[in-house]
């Protein structure tokens, strides 16, 4: 420190200055490519699992390996758990990730034919918030079960193998959408009840009689009936009772000359399932009881039975490790981390970000204080006292972060996990890798964000 004249300068202030450091900078280089590692076995789990019910099982299978204990809700919400030292009724230490995906979703009676088209196709109903335009021309999937008449269940998973056909949404050709499409907004253009998805084209071949007698209608819709009974023992009646997604067909992929980012579908949120699982797996003792907690329908509001919202199953997890635990106080001194994506500063639209406060790719987990939107209307905003125990742990383990926020105050924002169990009274904060393209059908992270998230798990779970 200098003074001249009365006044005391600091001679390099830069460590009192908050600046954005980057993980290449932070990790060694054994971290690195420990990182990619990782990341390799992140890619194969995102290859495999494209839905909540396929999260649900790639988590019991491979929990069921280990000395770990698992409780499932449902078909899509699932709690592993690694019980500590201390009473449980000093509270827990908790993560929450969810594992549904933006995507179309079948309606109950989806199957149709345009004889216009001479097209046979799915009509859907769009699951989260999406930019329709997204879904258009895009090589799709369709993942999910059907109860059957009998009650049995069939599972589908028809276009991610070689060989397997694949569907699409079909898209007006430019040189005729001036006047339906370009000249409308971009959220207007294309319209829910549109994103039908084409599945066939060949027509059933009737013998003479009954060719005459149907006029040659339906006959698109009924191939399609017969190859699905033929294959699965299905009919129409069995879509009622089925829950099937259309996800892109897309495989992950390594993104960039360095291969330093992945591209993938349903990175939000699954980014923070994987990293928090892997996190629980690789923990043992821990002082505090270490709960992964696996939810479903957040990027709906949370309604339902397998959300975060449902919240009989977290206390009924929490009373079949202590039935006499008070609850209450048990929540009360339980600390959580809502394990969810932040939106990445975006090339070209940089325009919507503050940027000082803002996550970029490849920078470490987002730390946000607060989510919401507006004047923080349906936020979480985690106090001082926790955001500053968190950020101990960040540089006590070396592991690089950053602050992350949703866009400027006023144009947009969005919510998580976090207000529910803030309203157990909790303590919860936000922390996540940055997204960069979310709600796309093909999202891209950070390698060295994923690891710094998954560090980030391991040592809350571990801290004493």
């Amino acid at each position: 420190m200098v003074c001249k004249r009365g006044i005391c300068m600091v001679e390099d202030d830069s460590s009192f200055e908050y600046k954005k450091k980057s993980a290449w900078d932070i990790f060694s280089e054994e971290q690195i490519n420990s990182a990619f590692d990782f990341c390799n076995d992140y890619i194969t789990f995102l290859s495999q699992v494209k839905t909540e019910r396929e999260a649900i099982e790639y988590i019991k299978n491979t929990v069921e390996s280990s000395d770990k204990q698992l409780f499932i809700n449902k078909h899509a919400g699932a709690a592993v758990v690694v019980r500590g030292s201390r009473p449980i009724s000093e509270g827990v230490r908790l993560i929450i990730s969810h594992i549904d995906s933006p995507r179309l979703d079948l309606k109950q009676v989806p199957l149709f034919e345009d004889s216009d088209c001479n097209l046979a196709l799915l009509e859907t109903h769009y699951y989260g918030g999406i930019k329709k335009f997204h879904w258009l021309t895009i090589p799709l999937a369709l993942h999910g079960v059907i109860v059957k008449k009998d009650g049995s269940l069939v599972t589908l998973s028809i276009g991610e193998k070689p060989g397997d056909p694949v569907f699409c949404v079909p898209d007006l050709l430019p040189h005729l959408s001036h006047e339906v499409q370009n000249t409308k907004k971009l959220g207007d253009a294309i319209q829910g009840e549109s994103l039908d998805i084409a599945i066939g084209n060949r027509p059933y071949k009737d013998d003479k009689d009954d060719e005459e007698k149907n006029g040659g209608n339906s006959k698109l819709k009924k191939m399609v009936l017969q190859h699905l009974h033929d294959e699965y023992g299905l009919i129409e009646e069995d879509f009622v009772s089925a829950d099937i997604e259309a996800v892109p067909a897309y495989q992950p992929r390594d993104i960039g000359f360095d291969r330093a980012l992945i591209g993938a579908y349903g990175q939000d949120d699954r980014v923070c399932a994987y990293t928090s699982l892997q996190a629980i797996l690789d923990i043992d003792q821990p002082e505090y009881t270490a709960i992964a907690l696996f939810v479903d329908k957040e990027e709906i509001g949370s309604e339902g039975n397998t959300s975060a919202q449902a919240m009989t199953f977290i206390r009924y997890v929490l009373k079949q490790l202590d039935s006499e635990a008070d609850m209450d106080t048990l929540m009360m001194n339980s600390k959580v981390i809502s394990a969810d994506v932040d939106a990445a500063v975006t090339p070209n639209y940089k325009q919507v970000f503050e940027l000082k406060n803002a996550s970029s790719i490849g920078n470490g987990i987002a730390m946000s204080k607060y989510t919401g939107h507006g004047g923080k209307y349906s936020a979480n905003d985690a106090p001082a006292e926790y955001v500053g125990e968190i950020r101990s742990m960040l540089n006590e383990n070396n592991i690089p972060w950053q602050t992350g926020e949703l866009g400027k105050v006023d144009k947009g924002g969005g919510g998580t996990v976090a207000k529910y169990f803030s309203r157990l009274g909790m303590s919860v904060i936000d922390l996540g890798p940055p997204v960069l393209s979310m709600h796309a059908p093909f999202e891209v992270t950070s390698k060295l964000d994923i690891y710094a998230s998954y560090l980030t798990y391991k040592s809350f779970f571990s801290r004493k």
